[in-house]
C-alpha cells in the first residue's frame, strides 16, 4: 500500500450532512433552499449533488485523442474570391472542415447562385481530405447537385449537403411553396447524391433557430429530435432504408458561455437518439455540429466575446460535439477579419492540444450535477419532442404556432429574472472605448435559380435571433 492510499484510507468520504454543515456556515440564518436555482425553462439547479449512481445510457464520440473533434470554420463573406481566401486561409491553418453559407443576395453568406459560382469558391480544396458543408435553406437541393458536381463525381468526397429546409421555415416564417414539399424535394435530391458519394452527410437536423431566437435547451433538443424524425421518414419514404437514413442525419446544437448546461445539453441529444433510433429499431450513432451561439455576443466591448467563444468551445467539445463551429468575437459588429478567424482556430487549438480535452471520451461521466442535468434536459425534451409529434410533426407544430409559444415563454421567464449579468455591458462596462477592426467587403449579389416549389406557401410565426445583450446595450 502507498503511501499516498494510506493517506486517502484513513479519511472518510464526506457525506450529504457533511456538506451540508459547512454550507450553512456561510449561510448564517438564510435557508438552504435559498441556494436552489432553476433554468429559464424550470429545470432545477441544486446547490449540491450526490454522486451519480448511472452514467446518462448513450454511445460517447469516437475517441481520437489525437483528433478529438472536427475543428470547422464557417465561411460566410458575401464576396466569392475572398470567401475563397478565407477558406484557404482556414484550411491552411488547422482547420479541419467549414461550413459555407449560402446566400445569392449576399446579405447572409456568400453570394452564390450556380454551379461554377460555387466551384470558383472551392477552388484548391481537396473534398476528399476536407469535408465541406453548407448552409442554404430553401436552396439547399439545387447547392447539394452543384456540391456533388464540384466533387467531380468522387465517391469518397466527404460532403455536408446540411439540408434544412425546416430551419428556413422557421426562421422566416415562410416558404416559397408548401413547405412539405421542401422536405420531399430535399429528400429526393440526397437520396439521388447518396449513391454516388456513400460518404456525404445528408441532412442538418438543427435545434439552434430556437436557441438563437430565445429558447431554452430542452425546447432546441426537441426541435432537432423532431426535426431528425421528419427528415429520416422523409428519406424513407425516398427509399433509403431506415439505418441508412438515420445515418445520413447530422444533429445541430449551439453552445454558449453557460458550459455546463451546454456540456449537459450535447450529452442529453445522444441520450435522446439512442432512444429515438432504438425506438425505430435501428442503432445508429450520434453525429453533433456544435456552433457558437450568436445570441451571446456583444457589441459592447467586443473583445470579451473571445471568453465567450472559448467557454461556448470548453462546453461543446466536453460534451462530445463531432464537429465545432466557432464564430469569431467581431460577428456582432461586422465580417471578420484574419486576425478574428485566426484567433477561432486557436482558442480550439488550445483546448484540444494544450489543455488536452479531447483525452477522455466523456469527460464529464459520473458527476452527480452534470448527470442529474443531462438527464433533466433530456426528460424534459422528450415530453416537449412528444407534443410536437402529437400534434401532427414539427410543420403542424410551427404552424400552429406551438415552437414560437414555447420560446417565447422561455423569453418571458428570462426577462421576469431580471438584467442579466453579461460582462462589458451590464457588469464591468469598459470605460474607454477600444476599436475593432471587421472586414470592408461591398454588397454583393447574384442571379441564383428560384426556391419556389408548386403550391400554397407555407407560413408560421418566425423565430427570428436576438442578441440578449441588444437591448441593454441600447440603453447605455
Amino acid at each position: 500500500m502507498t503511501q499516498a492510499s494510506t493517506i486517502a484510507d484513513a479519511r472518510p468520504p464526506a457525506s450529504d450532512a457533511d456538506w451540508r454543515a459547512l454550507v450553512a456556515k456561510t449561510l448564517k440564518d438564510a435557508p438552504f433552499e435559498t441556494l436552489r436555482r432553476t433554468t429559464a425553462e424550470g429545470l432545477a439547479i441544486e446547490p449540491l449533488y450526490p454522486a451519480a449512481l448511472a452514467q446518462a445510457a448513450f454511445t460517447p464520440r469516437a475517441h481520437d485523442p489525437e483528433q478529438p473533434w472536427d475543428v470547422r470554420a464557417a465561411i460566410a463573406c458575401p464576396d466569392p474570391a475572398q470567401a475563397n481566401t478565407d477558406l484557404l486561409a482556414d484550411l491552411q491553418g488547422g482547420a479541419t472542415s467549414a461550413v459555407v453559407a449560402l446566400d445569392p443576395t449576399g446579405q447572409a453568406g456568400v453570394a452564390i447562385g450556380s454551379a461554377g459560382d460555387l466551384a470558383r469558391l472551392l477552388d484548391g480544396v481537396l473534398l476528399e481530405m476536407a469535408p465541406i458543408a453548407l448552409d442554404a435553406g430553401f436552396l439547399g437541393p439545387k447547392a447539394a447537385d452543384w456540391l456533388a458536381a464540384a466533387a467531380k463525381g468522387s465517391p469518397t468526397a466527404l460532403l455536408g449537403l446540411h439540408l434544412d429546409p425546416l430551419s428556413a421555415f422557421a426562421r422566416t416564417g415562410a416558404s416559397p411553396g408548401p413547405p412539405e414539399a421542401h422536405l420531399i424535394l430535399a429528400a429526393t435530391v440526397a437520396a439521388r447524391l447518396a449513391q454516388a458519394h456513400p460518404k456525404a452527410s445528408l441532412f442538418l437536423a438543427s435545434g439552434r433557430v430556437v436557441h438563437e431566437a430565445g429558447g431554452g435547451e430542452a425546447g432546441e433538443l426537441a426541435f432537432a429530435l423532431a426535426s431528425a424524425v421528419a427528415y429520416a421518414k422523409a428519406l424513407v419514404r425516398a427509399g433509403m432504408p431506415m439505418a441508412e437514413a438515420f445515418a445520413g442525419v447530422v444533429l445541430g446544437l449551439s453552445a454558449d458561455t453557460d458550459y455546463f448546461a451546454t456540456l449537459a445539453k450535447h450529452r442529453a441529444a445522444r441520450v435522446l437518439w439512442t432512444r429515438l433510433t432504438g425506438a425505430c429499431g435501428v442503432a445508429v450513432p450520434a453525429r453533433i455540429e456544435s456552433r457558437s451561439s450568436g445570441r451571446m455576443l456583444t457589441v459592447q466591448d467586443p473583445w470579451t466575446n473571445m471568453l465567450r467563444l472559448a467557454a461556448a468551445a470548453f462546453g461543446a467539445s466536453v460534451g462530445g460535439a463531432d464537429a465545432v463551429v466557432l464564430g469569431t468575437f467581431t460577428d456582432a459588429i461586422g465580417l471578420p477579419i484574419a486576425f478574428a478567424r485566426r484567433q477561432s482556430r486557436n482558442t480550439q487549438f488550445v483546448l484540444m492540444e494544450e489543455a488536452h480535452l479531447g483525452r477522455v471520451a466523456d469527460p464529464a461521466a459520473g458527476s452527480g450535477y452534470v448527470e442529474a442535468l443531462t438527464d433533466e434536459m433530456a426528460r424534459a425534451a422528450w415530453a416537449q419532442f412528444q407534443t410536437i409529434e402529437a400534434q401532427g410533426g414539427l410543420i403542424a407544430a410551427l404552424a400552429h404556432g406551438h415552437v414560437a409559444a414555447q420560446v417565447a415563454k422561455v423569453r418571458a421567464a428570462r426577462d421576469d429574472a431580471g438584467p442579466p449579468k453579461i460582462v462589458g455591458v451590464t457588469a464591468f462596462p469598459p470605460t474607454q472605448v477600444a476599436p475593432v477592426e471587421v472586414a470592408q467587403v461591398a454588397p454583393i449579389a447574384v442571379e441564383a435559380p428560384s426556391t419556389r416549389l408548386p403550391g400554397p406557401d407555407g407560413a408560421c410565426p418566425p423565430m427570428a435571433p436576438i442578441r440578449l445583450a441588444e437591448p441593454h446595450e441600447a440603453a447605455r
